[in-house]
């Protein structure tokens, strides 16, 4: 029997939905990207992350319609950035369940704790969901930033979505 490489187009749509999160890197490049970061050598610094490896990744995120990719310039080059689409920032709960089950039931020798969701509307901690855990308010995706674990300082207004 061959092995499956690929789940699109099959009826399930978690079967569907891994077949396009679930490579290595893909969801830690999502996370990044949620954050804010949208140039190559910053993925690449940040996750300590091949050459090679990225660009496939980065890739098949904007064939598959979570990145877009827009170009600027550096100097006297042309370079791109990767930016979220709708889909690619609709992944946000995804994220935000996978950090808390790992947060939940892995651990590390030094965990840097997980990011903090913060409604930036009364400045404090909430939950992912439609109202501010503090204040009641709905929760706008402008209106919410990352606050980083303990091995980095502030907060991060969460990435804008393209398109």
């Amino acid at each position: 029997m061959s092995r499956r490489t690929t789940w699109e187009g099959t009826p399930c749509p978690i079967a569907r939905a891994a077949d396009v999160l679930a490579e290595p890197w893909t969801l830690l490049i999502l996370r990044n990207a949620t954050a804010g970061t949208t140039r190559f050598e910053d993925f690449r610094t940040q996750l300590g992350i091949a050459d090679n490896v990225l660009t496939t990744r980065l890739a098949k995120l904007v064939d598959r319609g979570l990145l877009t990719k827009l170009p600027y310039r550096d100097g006297g080059r042309t370079r791109h950035e990767y930016r979220l689409t709708k889909a690619g920032s609709d992944a946000l709960p995804v994220l935000h369940a996978l950090g808390a089950w790992g947060d939940a039931y892995t651990s590390a020798e030094d965990a840097a704790g997980p990011m903090q969701l913060v409604h930036v509307g009364c400045g404090e901690l909430t939950r992912p969901g439609t109202f501010c855990d503090s204040c009641g308010k709905p929760l706008v995706r402008d209106d919410l930033a990352w606050r980083a674990s303990r091995l980095r300082e502030g907060t991060i207004p969460l990435a804008e979505p393209v398109g």
